[in-house]
């Protein structure tokens, strides 16, 4: 007891409590010999005293509650009907009962209470879900997440965003203006806002999500300060002029009305009065005579008289406005055609101009004014008004960029409120605006900022999407270029904008070549051959210009899969994003420092700017295999080298680190193989050029798992104070590279005292939500993950891991505490989150933040979710063997251990008790259904009162079984950035796309996996591969994965459900009670079952099934062999699915073997209530059945060693065998009916009971093939489990070729996958029926 009172005693002094724990004396050391192991790690891992306070409130709270729940909810209803059935007295049993005598009915009490019990050990997850909901809500509000969320929301807050970006992104100087420069200070604030805004807006466009029009009206002017007012984009000034006009027009009688009319919108008056001076500016700029000056200089005079004198209505007609913006409109039109035609010369042109703006001054004396009839008049004129006109303004590029914002503001129609139209550059502009209100550290200058590396993992993935990929068709007649412009059409119309030729000749041509070329490259492509000499110079590029456009394609559609190219350019921002802060830090100081003439030369700044850049960022590609791939044969390998090389050409900073195989002779003489980790860097246009090179021990690869040791052979050339580790399918983006300087200010912050950051986390962006259903699920499951869900990690509860990447390291911190990636075989699985367990014992402090955002890809077809959720919990079964947990478990406090285990395994754990319950809930309600006491107790007047409470509990665990409030993070998260009532919306799309049939299928993959880990080990890696273009898998595949996993599971299920259904029925008082019972577990059933096929394309289309079904049977009847793979036979599958068996412990295999006992209750319950049977109890019964049993086993292998003797040479032999079997058969079962009283439900019954009694045989059998294998019994074992496999693949595809018959079924399931699509304008039904004759580029 001492320890654990020293313990309790020093929970709230932690500063005691934490020197007394990392003290090595042996007085100490002997009191706290309980709890204080003799680690060297993990010791003192306590939060300061604001933050145990935090999390212990939470689980204090979330603890009260449960408790109460449970019990006034599930404990206490069932007190009373458990005291009633406990004084029953003994029931009557319908078959023979080994405990006759057993008091209290403990039986039925237990088989009451189990689920019970389970559920109240279960359920503390549900409540972790609702408290961390509402938790991870609330600090986001607080956060300021999601107060600019629409466009709307962003008009209304763009004035303060200068201001907010001032605040955080601009670093301060050591000489800061005084207050008399507070103007000027605010107007290089504005500059160097529309620095970075414009950068942020022109790499939009780089990436085609926006158009040249969207671009010109969402860009800040370069020539900020150029007028009186501040200049904004113009899409906030959209209609203000045209609405201005409208006003002026309405006003007759006041100026002081017409002001306040205008001043209501201030971006009504920031339009008009840029509207005039521009126009001033512009005016002038044409004119080249002195008297041409005289009459805009009256002008002028008179309308700023008038104004300051209040006149302005009187003086002038204002509702004939409009003719002078039309006359202005045409001049701009034309100025601005004059400047892409390049014809300044032409003296046609130039009397246009001149006639446009002679008739402008005469509609402005003559219409408008009332007393301007005298300005136009000038006797001493020589020449007419305008006749020359100075045109040199139209080489200036600032000038040209006035000229088409004067446009804009004339023109733009209200539809201008609405841009960007594409939904991702809403995003990130909504979010980077939002952003720059949240809580970040000061950015400091870039010369001052920490230096910081990024290192990606990469080993054979795509690189980039080669012409050939792009157009080659799958079986459903869809390439992947295709398929791109249908998912992205807004973006396609974007690219071949920036790409086009400005004359429609030129671009006419280019389109009638690439149509050609991709028809070509499609053909061959999908056939294989190549056209002949005479045939390809035809049909080839013609030009080099054309050449570039395809680069420019497999560009464009890199970029939109998950490919190395699509990182490498978005971690390159970082670079970019640093040479910009860089002009501006020194822009700055130049301000500050107007006489230093080492910042005169502009070259040299550029060239500093650069050498800054590259000491402060370095970007390091781990691509493992890269030099295997240099001298690889095989084309796919030599592509993905040049591809990698090309990147290097592309961005002349990146590195690329690899492991080189060397073979060379040792000291004996004898050949070895020697292991370097090498870094190159590209030279020139088509050179790789090795910058180091270290000799490593051995393999890397050989000792530990490939992706960590990929990193940690890496790491050494990293440089700088922080790593940030990015993964492969990852994406960044230049407005959220601008914040780098910020987050790593929060290595050095001083709001977390002595506790520094060890790992920054960054919040995710999903990006392939927007392919399907299946996509969108994944994609908000994730998000709530990585924002909602970490954010609640990391406050209150402090026990934020690193899950994967974006995370940044404190590089320094982790390379001598063990690296960033433990990489051991098997156990390390999940790599990731070891990384942040080292951090946390030795002391690290791990955050979160959400003011920044990375770009994630992720899995979008059902196999590859399947597969990646089976990964992460094959990665939590080996976590939750590994010392590090236990470690953490067992030195932290309970409330902070309470945390860790809902937060990491306990969460798989908890899943897998929710299967249990069910299984435990059901095979109780069997034993009480076919022992015949559940019908003694509920026919009993003595239970009737009770019946309503037991009832309610039952139906309380159901709910707990779906454990759909698991889904409460994820609104929560979607109403805090997109608003409640989108949340709501989207939740109920969600639930109509079968949203609860993939997550309920979902729950079957973890817990399978899961538990097979726990009990046997031996996780394996498993690929998921990163392709978006979703097909259709064929039945047999999905056979495969599912059929251990889910259809197993969910027949036995099912057999339970009919069975509790079947021989409960006829002492029900009504069928809803067995509804209302079991109406989750159905669910679960049907999702477990059918779910592969609802959610695979195309699974509905009748020539689809036919094909699936010749497949399936062909895979069936396939033999195993040497070199036949899974894929191939049923036989080579079936021994690969037992691969496990075969390497796990004695422990395991005996747990496995008592497992598969329970399949024999049915047989034992069933044969007692065939008619048969006249209602005996005999142990007899059960014994005769065994001998039916056992004689149905020796006909079929009679049979099989019939097949095999007299099958060839015999082949009369075996027939009469057949026959003689089959008459003594129809014999048997003709005597059974005549005499025996038997019927045809005994023989379905039978069916019922004898077949879980087989597939136990076949489990035991396959537990003990080692020893099986050595007798004659086991090809008998593989047969009886060929045929299990023929029955269970029939049930399953019965209904799917039923369906199959009706054409409605197939377009709603495309409409059900596809919705997403649909809403968007998208034509998925077109792209999954194959269109051949829709050319690529229509």
């Amino acid at each position: 007891m001492l320890p654990n009172i020293f313990s309790a005693l020093f929970f709230i002094f932690l500063p005691i409590r934490r020197k007394l724990e990392r003290s090595n004396a042996h007085v100490i050391r002997f009191l706290l010999w309980w709890t204080q192991p003799k680690l060297y790690v993990a010791r003192g891992m306590y939060e300061d005293t604001c933050s145990l306070l935090k999390y212990t409130t939470f689980w204090i709270l979330l603890l009260i509650c449960k408790l109460a729940f449970s019990y006034y909810v599930e404990i206490s209803p069932l007190v009373g009907p458990t005291k009633t059935i406990m004084f029953l007295g003994r029931g009557r049993y319908i078959w023979h009962e080994f405990f006759p005598y057993l008091q209290h009915n403990l039986g039925v009490v237990f088989t009451i209470w189990a689920p019970v019990v389970m559920v109240y050990f279960m359920d503390t997850q549900i409540w972790y879900a609702i408290f961390s909901t509402v938790c991870g809500g609330v600090n986001g509000a607080f956060s300021r997440l999601g107060e600019i969320r629409t466009l709307g929301m962003l008009r209304s807050r763009f004035e303060a965003i200068p201001k907010a970006f001032g605040k955080n992104l601009v670093p301060t100087h050591r000489s800061e203006p005084k207050r008399h420069e507070q103007d000027d200070r605010t107007s290089r604030m504005e500059k160097k806002f529309s620095y970075i805004w414009n950068a942020f807006i022109n790499s939009l466009r780089e990436e085609d999500l926006i158009s040249n029009s969207e671009r010109d009206l969402l860009v800040v002017p370069s020539s900020v300060g150029d007028t009186s007012v501040t200049q904004w984009p113009p899409f906030l000034l959209a209609s203000k002029i045209p609405m201005a006009l409208d006003i002026a027009k309405s006003v007759k009688k006041r100026d002081e009305e017409l002001l306040r009319r205008i001043k209501q919108d201030p971006y009504t008056y920031y339009a008009v009065i840029e509207c005039y001076e521009t126009l001033l500016d512009i005016l002038y700029s044409l004119i080249a005579e002195t008297s041409d000056m005289k009459v805009v200089d009256r002008i002028r005079e008179s309308l700023e008289e008038s104004i300051h004198n209040l006149s302005l209505v009187r003086d002038f007609r204002l509702d004939e406005l409009h003719l002078l913006s039309d006359k202005f409109n045409k001049l701009l039109n034309l100025l601005l055609v004059l400047e892409i035609e390049q014809e300044g010369n032409d003296t046609a042109k130039m009397t246009q101009i001149a006639n446009l703006l002679q008739d402008t001054m005469e509609i402005i004396t003559q219409d408008i004014m009332k007393s301007g009839q005298g300005i136009l008049k000038d006797e001493n004129r020589e020449s007419q008004l305008f006749a020359n006109i100075n045109l040199d303004s139209i080489k200036d590029e600032a000038w040209r960029e006035k000229c088409v914002r004067l446009r804009l503001l004339l023109t733009t129609k209200e539809s201008a409120i609405y841009v960007p139209i594409n939904l991702e550059a809403r995003r990130r502009m909504t979010f980077f605006a939002n952003s720059l209100f949240m809580k970040m550290p000061r950015a400091p200058q870039v010369s001052s900022m920490m230096s910081f590396s990024v290192l990606t993992p990469y080993f054979k993935e795509e690189v980039l999407f080669s012409a050939e990929a792009l157009h080659k068709k799958n079986e459903d007649g869809i390439s992947i270029l295709f398929y791109l412009q249908k998912i992205y059409p807004d973006e396609w119309k974007n690219f071949f904008e920036r790409i086009k030729p400005k004359d429609e000749e030129s671009r006419k041509s280019m389109m009638d070549e690439i149509s050609r070329w991709a028809s070509y490259r499609g053909q061959t492509a999908k056939t294989g051959k190549v056209t002949n000499s005479t045939e390809r110079p035809k049909l080839e590029p013609k030009d080099e210009f054309l050449k570039a456009r395809m680069e420019d394609i497999s560009l464009w559609a890199s970029y939109r899969g998950q490919t190395l190219t699509r990182t490498v350019r978005g971690m390159m921002y970082y670079r970019r994003a640093l040479e910009i802060q860089c002009i501006q830090d020194k822009n700055a100081k130049l301000d500050h420092q107007r006489t230093n003439s080492s910042y005169q030369d502009g070259e040299s700044v550029a060239e500093m700017d650069l050498a800054i850049a590259d000491i402060k960022f370095t970007y390091v590609v781990s691509c493992q295999v890269y030099g295997m791939q240099k001298v690889s044969k095989d084309a796919k390998e030599k592509a993905r080298y040049l591809n990698i090389l090309n990147l290097m050409m592309m961005y002349p900073s990146l590195r690329i680190a690899y492991i080189d195989e060397v073979e060379a002779p040792n000291k004996d003489g004898m050949t070895e193989k020697t292991y370097y980790s090498v870094l190159v860097k590209g030279v020139g246009d088509k050179y790789d050029e090795e910058i180091y090179r270290i000799k490593l021990p051995g393999k890397p690869t050989n000792i530990g798992e490939g992706k960590p040791e990929n990193q940690n052979h890496a790491i050494i050339f990293t440089r700088g104070e922080a790593l940030q580790v990015i993964d492969m399918n990852q994406d960044n983006y230049l407005e959220e590279a601008f914040k780098m300087r910020n987050v790593l200010e929060e290595f050095e912050s001083t709001k977390y005292g002595k506790s520094k950051p060890t790992i920054l986390g960054l919040r995710e962006h999903i990006f392939t939500g927007s392919v399907s259903s299946l996509a969108w699920f994944m994609s908000n499951q994730e998000t709530s993950f990585v924002t909602i869900g970490q954010r609640v990690l990391a406050n209150p509860l402090k026990v934020r891991f690193h899950y994967g990447h974006p995370d940044i390291f404190d590089r320094l911190f982790h390379i001598t505490r063990g690296g960033i990636s433990k990489a051991s075989k098997t156990i390390n699985l999940s790599e990731d989150i070891f990384s942040g367990f080292n951090s946390t014992m030795r002391g690290g402090n791990i955050t979160h933040h959400e003011y920044m955002q990375v770009g994630k890809g992720r899995d979008v077809g059902m196999n590859q979710i399947s597969s990646f959720e089976a990964k992460v919990a094959n990665g939590n079964g080996e976590q939750t063997l590994s010392r590090d947990i236990y470690r953490l478990g067992r030195r932290f406090d309970f409330y902070r251990m309470l945390s860790f285990y809902f937060t990491t395994v306990g969460f798989y754990f908890s899943s897998m008790v929710t299967v249990l319950t069910v299984y435990v809930f059901l095979y109780g309600r069997l034993y009480l259904v076919l022992s015949g006491l559940e019908k003694s107790i509920l026919l009993d007047p003595r239970i009737q009162e009770n019946i309503e409470p037991l009832q309610n509990v039952l139906a309380s665990q159901s709910v707990f079984q779906l454990g759909l409030l698991l889904v409460l993070p994820m609104v929560m998260e979607v109403g805090l950035e997109k608003g409640f009532r989108t949340a709501l919306g989207e939740f109920i799309i969600m639930q109509l796309q079968l949203a609860s049939v993939f997550f309920t299928f979902q729950l079957g993959t973890k817990t399978h996996y899961y538990g097979r880990t726990i009990l046997h080990g031996g996780a394996k890696y498993i690929p998921t591969g990163r392709g978006f273009v979703v097909y259709h898998a064929k039945f047999a595949e999905n056979y495969r994965m599912y059929s251990r996993s889910h259809f197993v599971k969910g027949l036995e299920l099912l057999i339970l459900l009919v069975v509790y259904l079947a021989y409960g029925r006829s002492y029900r008082t009504s069928s809803s009670l067995y509804l209302f019972v079991t109406f989750s577990i159905w669910f679960m059933v049907a999702s477990w079952l059918f779910a592969p096929f609802i959610f695979n394309p195309s699974c509905f289309e009748w020539q689809k099934t036919v094909d699936d079904w010749t497949d399936w049977r062909k895979w069936m009847g396939n033999r195993g062999g040497i070199g036949m793979s899974g894929e191939q036979s049923w036989e080579a599958w079936w021994r690969s699915e037992q691969a496990h068996l075969r390497k796990t412990s004695v422990r395991a295999l005996i747990l496995e073997i008592l497992m598969s006992l329970r399949f024999l209750i049915y047989q034992y319950g069933i044969v007692y209530h065939l008619k048969i049977a006249r209602h005996s109890t005999s142990i007899l019964v059960y014994g005769l059945s065994w001998l039916v049993m056992l004689t149905v086993l020796i006909v079929l292998k009679m049979v099989s060693i019939g097949r095999q003797k007299f099958g060839t040479d015999l082949q009369l032999m075996f027939r009469i065998l057949k026959g003689i079997l089959f008459l003594g058969f129809v014999t048997v079962m003709a005597v059974l009916f005549a005499i025996g009283g038997l019927t045809i439900t005994d023989v379905l019954a039978c069916t019922l009971g004898f077949l879980p009694t087989g597939w136990c045989i076949l489990l035991i059998g396959q537990a003990c093939a080692p020893m099986i294998e050595r007798t004659m019994l086991w090809d008998s074992i593989q047969e009886l489990g060929r045929a299990y496999d023929n029955i269970m693949g029939l049930i399953l595809f019965l209904p799917i070729g039923f369906l199959s018959w009706f054409p409605f079924v197939s377009e709603f399931q495309t409409r059900l996958l596809f919705n997403q699509a649909f809403s968007r304008g998208l034509q998925i039904s077109r792209i999954l029926a194959g269109q051949k004759d829709i050319g690529e580029f229509e």
